[in-house]
């Protein structure tokens, strides 16, 4: 068949070369433009490598972008991790029209962080789902899913590099299949099951140390890699990651008032919550530096007893927003 593929970073790089892998021929392959100082994008690295017509438009709203499509004459479009918005004018020009990747099993979580989400609020299944984009936001029919476990100590990371991620190429070429032999069905969405979630940033990502046991656990590896669950020492952001939670049964086994340091291990640091306490395997300084969790509190004189959040440093988070 032949297609575009309209996406960015190292997943549309992986959807390209699944197509061209299996001999499809890739007409033309449309990226956003990459911000002053980011990274290059790993798709728009991978078209130029292989010689393939690129577009990098500020938006695919213009009437260049349809043309840049038109001309192309393909037979489906490809979204693969997209966040530019894409009119009905500009999806519907394929003969076959245009599929869409998302990491959710819609209309469950829909939003820009449908996989985050899920971890955060203990669920034990997400998935992905490959649908029809619609000028509303992850609202088109349904063409094809796939379910994913989440188990009790998954990540972020976890869940999306070792499932979402290669099973999202896999669905790809197979609802490009489905789509243009014509064997494809498409399911409206149940309005009555959907849900919307917004971004997960820093001021979702910040721990509340009163929360129960499992509240903290599940948003510590939620956040875990990105953007990083966090609290104040010293004033300063340590983003935490590598939670594991461990229950009391007994009053006598409470290790010590909500946030304060429980034990300092070999390599991890425990921290009392309400419910038990999370151990940590690493964290991330607001410099950016990463070490093992006991190797951050013996470098900063932390002990056991130690509060890591107090109240004057919450105020001045609060205050730096």
């Amino acid at each position: 068949m032949r297609i575009a593929i309209i996406g960015q970073q190292a997943f549309g790089k992986s959807v390209l070369e699944a197509f061209l892998a299996r001999g499809d021929e890739v007409a033309g392959v449309f990226c956003a433009p990459e911000k002053p100082g980011a990274r290059p994008d790993p798709l728009r690295l991978a078209a130029e490598e292989r010689g393939l017509r690129l577009f990098q438009l500020p938006n695919l709203k213009s009437p260049a972008a349809e043309g840049a499509l038109r001309a192309l004459d393909v037979d489906l479009a490809v979204m693969a991790y997209v966040l530019q918005f894409a009119p009905q004018a500009f999806v519907n020009i394929p003969k076959h029209g245009t599929i869409q990747y998302h990491p959710s099993l819609l209309p469950k979580y829909r939003g820009p962080s449908s996989i985050n989400w899920p971890v955060i609020k203990g669920e034990t299944e997400t998935g992905l789902t490959i649908f029809r984009p619609t000028d509303g936001l992850d609202e088109g029919p349904v063409i094809l899913q796939k379910r994913v476990a989440i188990g009790p100590d998954d990540t972020l990371g976890t869940v999306y590099f070792d499932h979402l991620f290669p099973l999202g190429v896999e669905a790809m070429l197979e609802a490009a299949d489905l789509v243009v032999a014509g064997r494809h069905t498409e399911t409206v969405q149940d309005e009555d099951e959907a849900s919307y979630e917004g971004w997960c940033r820093d001021a979702e990502a910040r721990i509340n140390w009163n929360a129960h046991l499992d509240f903290v656990h599940d948003l510590i590896r939620g956040c875990d890699p990105a953007p990083g669950a966090w609290t104040t020492v010293g004033g300063q952001k340590l983003r935490l990651f590598e939670s594991r939670k461990h229950p009391v049964r007994r009053f006598g086994d409470v290790a010590g008032k909500p946030g304060t340091i429980a034990a300092v291990g070999e390599e991890t640091l425990s921290i009392a919550v309400q419910g038990g306490t999370i151990e940590i395997g690493r964290v991330r300084t607001e410099a950016g530096q990463k070490l093992s969790a006991a190797t951050f509190a013996r470098s900063h004189g932390l002990a056991v007893g130690d509060r890591l959040e107090s109240e004057a440093e919450k105020n001045l988070a609060a205050a730096a927003g």
